[in-house]
């Protein structure tokens, strides 16, 4: 055990007594399910049932989204298989709420200290543990190893950043990740400073999240809204906005008095503060959270709900992506609304997302505005999206899904679950 990695057990060690308070103190705060902070210790979780299980772990909306679509892969390739899923964050935990499979269970993920890892692996024992991103807990890490778990870290991104801060612990990186079975990175900038840290090869499969299909609408109501509340405007679809980008977004479109608006943040318990910039603003608006009805005098919808992004994509004439407008988000998934044919509008910070969006916008199918005025410039004239460059980038989409597929597989092995399987 490296120095760095005996320090980080000890003092995780040491700080645990207090964690309850500050688990707690988060809750008061709505930042915790209260109902669900023994899950945060591992202690009372889920029944664990008979059979492999692997466990698929993500901090936050975004790389549950791409587990989702990883789980319900294996599921169809390993049928019987069992799959924990744990998240980080109230969106995610209300997300696996309503999309996991049926055979899978969510969890919120346990904190990361020596005693919380140990239960939580005693308890659930899988047989594969499967990281997200940049997901890297070095209890829980350490534990699995101990437990005989195989582990693999897909769709792995990091920062340079994250890469600098990691070259001052650099044994501590290939203790931890080193020992992996497998590990994919998103990008080839991921792939070449994990090569740098860990001094060995690293696959680039490709971005996880292109293999991702466009999130589900409901038809009904996209005809109650196109009909009551845009009602023949044109329809503007601000996607995922974090502070800042709202008020940039209303700026922009203030020319476009006849257009209907959507706006849908990131975080929906952010409501209330977009709801107090609308009302200085005068604009008429209904929450969407609130159970107002949307009509043709509103100007906007406050989408301050969750599961509910292919209803507002498919109202949208152009979107306006959030994330790159706001310092340190680094973007979000713009192949959502490409695949729903919509000309689509972001920001410059999208470092998470540099491959794709260099990609869409050599395509036409994406475009970069850096303030108000580009947005404003960008909503009257948007990218035109060519059903060929769409369809190109379809043909080519499943291909990293395809290769971190076969890299899991081998580590599910059929016999392991025909062994579950009762014998008639």
């Amino acid at each position: 055990m490296t120095p760095a990695l005996f320090a980080y057990r000890l003092a995780t060690r040491l700080a645990a007594p207090a964690l309850g308070l500050v688990l707690q103190a988060r809750a008061s705060r709505g930042k915790e399910d209260i109902l669900r902070l023994n899950e945060r210790i591992a202690r009372r979780l889920p029944p664990r049932r008979p059979g492999p299980l692997v466990w698929l772990h993500g901090a936050s909306v975004g790389e549950s989204r791409v587990l989702l679509e990883l789980g319900r892969r294996l599921i169809a390739e390993r049928p019987g298989l069992l799959l924990l899923f744990t998240s980080q964050t109230l969106t995610s935990a209300k997300l696996m709420g309503k999309e996991i499979p049926e055979s899978a269970i969510h969890s919120m993920a346990p904190v990361d200290t020596p005693m919380a890892a140990r239960r939580f692996m005693e308890h659930w024992r899988p047989d594969l543990c499967i990281f997200a991103e940049g997901e890297i807990w070095p209890n829980l890490i350490v534990d699995a190893g101990r437990a005989g778990a195989r582990r693999a870290l897909v769709n792995a991104r990091m920062t340079e950043e994250s890469a600098q801060g990691w070259e001052r612990v650099k044994g501590l990186f290939r203790e931890l990740i080193g020992s992996f079975d497998v590990i994919l990175a998103a990008d080839t900038d991921t792939g070449a400073r994990l090569e740098r840290l860990m001094g060995r090869a690293v696959r680039v499969p490709g971005n996880l999240k292109s293999a991702q299909s466009p999130p589900d609408g409901n038809p009904v109501e996209q005809a109650r809204l196109s009909a009551g509340f845009i009602n023949g405007r044109r329809c503007f679809v601000a996607a995922s906005t974090h502070p800042g980008e709202e008020e940039l977004f209303l700026d922009a479109t203030e020319r476009f008095t006849d257009a209907a608006l959507i706006i849908v943040p990131r975080h929906p318990d952010r409501g209330d503060e977009i709801a107090t910039l609308l009302k200085a603003r005068r604009l008429p608006f209904a929450r969407r959270s609130k159970g107002d009805v949307a009509g043709p005098r509103d100007r906007v919808i406050l989408a301050d709900t969750m599961g509910e992004m292919g209803l507002w994509l498919r109202l949208a004439d152009v979107v306006y992506l959030g994330g790159g407008n706001a310092e340190g988000i680094g973007g979000h998934n713009p192949l959502e609304p490409v695949r729903l044919r919509k000309p689509v509008l972001t920001g410059p910070h999208v470092f998470n997302f540099a491959s794709i969006m260099a990609d869409l916008s050599a395509r036409g199918l994406v475009r970069t505005v850096k303030d108000s005025g580009d947005l404003a410039a960008g909503l009257a004239d948007p990218p035109v999206v060519h059903e060929q460059a769409v369809a190109s980038l379809e043909a080519e989409a499943d291909a990293p899904m395809l290769v971190t597929l076969a890299a899991l597989l081998p580590m599910i092995s059929r016999p392991l679950l025909e062994a579950q399987e009762p014998r008639p």
